[in-house]
């Protein structure tokens, strides 16, 4: 019987290291993905919110600074960006892509957050079908908690990191559960976790002219915002692959 535990747990121990490998194996491939395109051509940014019933304050706040996004990218080449968000009872729904800061406005103006689960699997999702229709150099996703199976969610985040998108995903408040997976996704896509407080509207400022950075003109040109920047965007650029 002895031997027989011995060689489970030898059993056990193989499967976990070709597991590991496993990873390590996509992870490589993940980091070899050629970066999007940057310089003259524009940047493409999916704009991911939660929008169930906790969201409104950050929703509002979310509003007030969509603005920065395209103004810090405007000697990059400027920047493209689609808003999508999900709440009630299975509603998703996601703009088309707009190249100003009123027409994204006017996208997230009126919207109000409904009580529902959510959908982080299907944000990630439609993220895959728009980067196969046209290059997407980044995602931001914005949430505080997660209500799916952490799997779906990551198996997701496997083919966004194949087709180059780098999900940068947000937390506000602290949820252990979903800060476990929301970091997981990041690293899946070579991207970055970043948490911040409920209503610091410049830790969230911050973190969204970040991203607008890299889907501009990627990690060059993050590294060199990061120089001048918060120390919460040094160590969001220390996490990019």
């Amino acid at each position: 019987m002895a031997d027989k535990g011995k060689s489970i747990d030898r059993s056990a121990q193989t499967g976990r290291a070709a597991d590991r490998a496993s990873v390590d194996r996509f992870l490589s491939k993940v980091a070899a993905t050629p970066p999007p395109v940057h310089g003259n051509t524009r940047g493409r940014l999916l704009f991911i919110m939660d929008a169930t019933l906790s969201r409104q304050p950050t929703w509002d706040t979310a509003l007030s600074l969509q603005a920065q996004m395209f103004d810090v990218t405007a000697s990059m080449g400027g920047l493209d960006v689609q808003l999508a968000y999900f709440r009630g009872h299975g509603e998703f729904r996601a703009s088309p892509w707009v190249s100003e800061p009123a027409a994204l406005a006017r996208a997230m103006t009126g919207v109000q957050v409904r009580g529902g689960h959510t959908q982080i699997c299907r944000a990630l999702r439609h993220a895959i079908s728009q980067a196969r229709e046209a290059p997407v150099a980044a995602l931001v996703y914005v949430g505080d908690c997660m209500e799916e199976a952490a799997d779906d969610v990551c198996a997701a985040a496997g083919e966004l990191g194949l087709l180059g998108v780098r999900a940068f995903m947000f937390q506000e408040g602290y949820e252990p559960a979903a800060e476990r997976t929301f970091r997981e996704v990041a690293r899946l896509t070579g991207g970055a976790f970043a948490r911040f407080d409920a209503g610091a509207a410049d830790q969230l400022r911050d973190l969204l002219r970040a991203v607008a950075v890299y889907a501009s003109g990627g990690r060059r040109a993050l590294a060199n915002h990061a120089a001048s920047g918060s120390s919460a965007i040094r160590q969001l650029t220390h996490q990019v692959k």
